[in-house]
């Protein structure tokens, strides 16, 4: 989808994310799922991918999972399904990636088993993706701040969408209470 990154991620919250990953027990087989959560614009992708240049280990980002705007709760079993169960019996993950111009199911890809899989975005560690995971990392900021981000990183392709996508992440959040599951809270706030 977008993946864009203004600013680098905050090396103490990268350090606290590796902080817990090397006290962490894999879940998902041989591995260690560290799954970064939270509502759009918060600035999980960011986080991610600090966490993956550190490591050098792959990522899957929720955005190729959701089955398009109204599909945050569908991606969940479509993360557990495609990509954890696999992983978890130490076999290679398959999974289809949304094609948010074509508005449908386009390419493939694929992930290895391996020490350590990032898998990014609203609803990684949502219900049944929680107990793959060996960090459960809640990124927040206050819902002005995320907005503006999200509005400025996605411009007018996101703002028809806000509200909308908004009111099912306080659903999906709050009927899982995500953020009381998280190993580590972070806050990005003015960031």
């Amino acid at each position: 989808m977008w993946f864009q990154v203004a600013a680098p991620s905050d090396p103490g919250h990268v350090d606290a994310v590796l902080a817990a990953l090397r006290a962490a027990t894999p879940r998902c087989g041989a591995t260690a799922v560290v799954a970064v959560d939270g509502p759009s614009g918060a600035g999980k992708t960011t986080l991610a991918l600090g966490v993956v240049e550190v490591l050098g280990c792959p990522v899957v980002h929720m955005d190729e999972l959701y089955p398009g705007w109204d599909g945050l709760a569908d991606a969940v079993p479509l993360l557990v399904g495609q990509v954890l169960e696999p992983l978890a019996r130490g076999e290679r993950a398959r999974y289809r990636v949304w094609d948010w111009a074509a508005h449908g199911w386009g390419e493939v890809r694929h992930v290895d088993p391996g020490p350590v899989l990032v898998v990014e975005g609203c609803g990684a560690s949502v219900g049944a993706a929680r107990r793959f995971a060996a960090v459960r990392v809640w990124v927040e900021a206050p819902r002005a701040e995320r907005r503006r981000r999200g509005l400025e990183r996605d411009g007018e392709t996101y703002a028809a969408h806000w509200e909308r996508w908004a009111a099912q992440e306080d659903a999906v959040f709050a009927a899982d209470r995500t953020r009381e599951h998280a190993d580590l809270v972070l806050s990005t706030e003015g960031r």
